[in-house]
């Protein structure tokens, strides 16, 4: 045996050995920096993230078109809309479904369950107090929908009838605050796809609510019809904590949402869940 060849050869497949496992850290760091981190880009502008790498998003499904189930996918409207936060920061959107009532009154955010809520939100006074906010990003109404030949053309033709609304929404508020002027009984659902499925059986007369889910469901529901509209002069926005990341967060939509304006992206956006481009 020649020890001393052997030796060498050993050496050199050492030094060989470092050099690779030097030039794959070197790689792998690389990688990370490429990529800038999506804790660092949260980070850096001074946001502290639920869950590491996503943005969490506290809704309550279904709510076609802002937000619904395709799927084991989340999608829609508010959902694509986030997704200019969530890409921008570097992060994956991760939808949790939960009570209504969490989200507007803040008690999800408090309790860390999500970063951001949404679900085509009314921006109220008594939401303001309690929660942080974004610049209006849609205007909206409330409309009446009943069965197309059912003879109902407003609240006055519900005397005695009963009226359906969606659980602590400005829809439920709006029925509650009219019904002793025309006389009909508020009946309340957990979710819009109760409330409408509710109006198509019969066990309630018709139903209140936003006019985007309600003329998305009739689009699909041919025996239905949106019989009235309301005027109250409503906009919609995103939810985050009072205070802590929630102001930044909000900051950070109202930014991008100005420069999707700007860009058009946000009419691409409405146009693909709406079928139109948005009035001016």
């Amino acid at each position: 045996m020649n020890i001393v060849p052997t030796l060498r050869k050993r050496r050199v497949q050492a030094v060989a050995s470092v050099a690779v496992l030097a030039l794959t850290l070197a790689a792998c760091g690389n990688d990370s920096d490429s990529g800038g981190g999506s804790e660092d880009k949260a980070k850096a502008a001074g946001i502290t993230l639920v869950k590491s790498g996503k943005l969490t998003v506290c809704t309550h499904l279904p709510y076609k078109p802002f937000q619904y189930k395709d799927g084991t996918k989340v999608v829609g409207f508010d959902v694509d809309l986030l997704d200019l936060v969530a890409q921008d920061l570097g992060l994956e959107q991760d939808v949790v479904n939960i009570e209504w009532a969490q989200v507007t009154s803040g008690a999800a955010f408090q309790a860390k369950k999500c970063d951001m809520g949404m679900g085509a939100m009314t921006i109220t006074p008594e939401r303001q107090a309690a929660i942080s906010i974004t610049a209006p990003y849609m205007d909206a109404t409330q409309v009446l929908m009943a069965k197309k030949d059912s003879g109902i053309t407003g609240l006055a033709d519900l005397k005695g009838k009963k009226i359906g609304a969606q659980a602590d929404t400005t829809g439920k508020k709006y029925a509650d605050d009219n019904k002793a002027q025309f006389g009909y009984t508020v009946i309340p659902f957990n979710d819009l796809a109760i409330q409408t499925n509710n109006v198509k059986s019969g066990r309630v007369d018709a139903a209140i609510n936003d006019n985007g889910v309600l003329y998305d469901f009739v689009k699909e529901n041919p025996d239905m019809a949106v019989v009235a509209e309301f005027d109250t002069g409503e906009q919609y926005g995103f939810g985050a904590l009072k205070d802590g990341s929630g102001p930044k967060l909000v900051a950070k939509f109202n930014e991008l949402l100005t420069k999707a304006k700007s860009d058009g992206k946000y009419n691409e956006i409405y146009k693909k869940w709406f079928g139109v481009e948005p009035k001016k």
